[in-house]
């Protein structure tokens, strides 16, 4: 599913003009994309929270060279879905 989906389904469910929902749909993104680069994980009840896990330093392989590098550690973005979500994928 696009943005494009999500903001005909949210206005065909909620009858609201597509560019308020637009609207609506970018400044969420943006304010949980804000968020989580300040280091503040969003939680959304039923839902997930959007979080940081970092990783730590690694030696990496490239095997075509026979050569060894290092990977820095670094943070990544992550979702962590709801159990109640979770369970409502398994079941279908």
């Amino acid at each position: 599913m696009t943005k494009a989906e999500i903001v005909n389904e949210v206005a065909k469910a909620t009858g609201i003009e597509k560019v308020t929902v637009q609207t609506v749909v970018e400044a969420f993104m943006e304010s949980v994309k804000g968020s989580v680069i300040s280091g503040e994980p969003v939680y959304l009840r039923g839902f997930g929270s959007f979080i940081i896990k970092h990783r730590a330093q690694k030696a990496a392989r490239n095997i075509t060279k026979k050569t060894t590098m290092t990977i820095p550690a670094h943070n990544i973005p992550a979702f962590k879905p709801a159990k109640v979500f979770v369970g409502a994928v398994k079941e279908k």
